[in-house]
């Protein structure tokens, strides 16, 4: 059987059926509790004897960008679950992208390797309650070098994985020379969780709910690391940012196409199966309209996902920047669309817990902030395209004139 085969009998076979148990042990646990379920570590197990291991990592599992799609898209079906058994769960998967890219041979022998194998979690530490962070450069934590360590001072907050127990690494950004070039001011430094000086503030619930690893608040007090914790170089923080948030934003884009399928499956199942006005809701043409349109827009938007991962894996990151940004605003909006329908057609079983549907939407909708907001995308989508050249001339009249000239 093909690796997608595996995914798909994976998925059918031992993930969904899985969330019920997730379920319960999160229900019996608490908000407060983040905790894996066990179910997860089984799942862990299964896919690693699958060969369904860290494939996000094209060094690791030889698969492109274009390759990797499908089968994160799948992954996407059950977003608690799935990416984490795969050991492809963000913020992981970028944190190991930057470990891989830009670490020392001692870097990764003490962070890579456990978070290729699963032992850690780990989080990233950038966004800021007190400046806007759609604009990377107003990070406003500070990192001083001082002999041989660094010492940061700052509060951060959607520090996702910061709550989870397994959690022993965070890569904070923060500025180390305010007066250098805008751009050459962040740098990224690792600091173990239990470093002195550094406190988990709080959990921030998505819309009421809060997640098994958490969004945490985080402040840094006098926080003090060695200076060979600096990933990568000094100054250069925000290019690896960038980085980093390529791979990340589509891999996002490809669970939310997985989520939107899902979110089609459960309204064409109860569409057929929900009997209103002397026959099933399916015979309704307002419903028929909207399942059509959300097979429309789910495929339209798979489309330009993989356009983007095609140019990646042909070009790089940075030639597909303007690909990613226009997929990073399009998945989602799908996504949300088409969730959104479900839950219409679902009524009011839709906005409760006895369905996926409401928790899907919530996550969703989160991500078109996530990762950068959909208007930063659309501003440096605009960007491009005055920029670019057309092929052809524009046609059209010169003057206001619309009659070719003639009187």
């Amino acid at each position: 059987m093909d690796l997608h085969g595996r995914m798909v009998e994976f998925m059918r076979t031992e993930v969904l059926p899985a969330e019920q148990a997730y379920a319960d042990h999160r229900r019996a646990a608490g908000p407060d509790d983040h905790t894996l379920p066990p179910v997860v570590e089984e799942l862990k197990t299964k896919a690693q004897a699958l060969g369904l291991w860290n494939l996000f990592l094209p060094s690791e599992s030889g698969l492109t960008q274009l390759e990797y799609a499908p089968i994160a898209e799948l992954s996407g079906w059950s977003l608690d679950l799935a990416p984490e058994a795969l050991n492809c769960q963000a913020p992981d998967t970028g944190n190991m992208e930057l470990l891989h890219l830009l670490g020392t041979e001692q870097q990764k022998q003490q962070w890579l390797a456990p978070l290729l194998a699963g032992e850690i979690r780990s989080a990233f530490s950038m966004t800021e309650p007190a400046v806007a962070s759609s604009d990377a450069t107003n990070i406003a934590t500070r990192i001083v070098r001082d002999g041989d360590e660094y010492v940061i001072n700052g509060r951060k907050w959607w520090t996702s994985g910061a709550m989870d127990p397994r959690c022993a690494v965070l890569v904070v950004m923060g500025k180390t020379d305010p007066e250098a070039a805008t751009h050459r001011q962040q740098t990224m430094v690792i600091v173990p969780r239990d470093t002195p000086g550094v406190t988990i503030v709080r959990d921030l619930p998505v819309f009421g709910h809060h997640d098994q690893h958490g969004h945490a608040e985080v402040r840094f007090d006098d926080v003090r690391v060695p200076a060979t914790n600096v990933l990568g170089e000094e100054g250069g923080g925000f290019a690896a940012a960038q980085a980093r948030l390529g791979p990340g934003r589509i891999h996002h884009c490809m669970r939310a196409l997985g989520a939107a399928e899902r979110a089609l499956a459960l309204m064409v199942a109860r569409a057929q199966d929900r009997v209103a006005f002397g026959g099933p809701l399916s015979d309704q043409g307002v419903v028929r309209q909207q399942i059509a349109e959300s097979r429309m827009e789910i495929d339209q938007a798979r489309l330009l996902c993989h356009r983007a991962c095609a140019v990646i894996d042909a070009h790089g990151n940075k030639e597909a920047r303007n690909l990613v940004a226009m997929a990073k605003v399009a998945v989602p909006r799908a996504a949300t669309q088409v969730i959104d329908r479900a839950i219409q057609v679902h009524g009011g079983a839709g906005v409760t817990d006895d369905t996926p549907l409401a928790a899907m939407y919530g996550w969703h909708r989160a991500m078109r902030l996530f990762d950068g907001p959909d208007e930063v995308h659309v501003r440096s989508i605009a960007r491009g395209e005055l920029g670019r050249t057309p092929v052809l001339p524009p046609a059209g009249p010169t003057s206001g004139n619309t009659d070719g000239g003639r009187a």
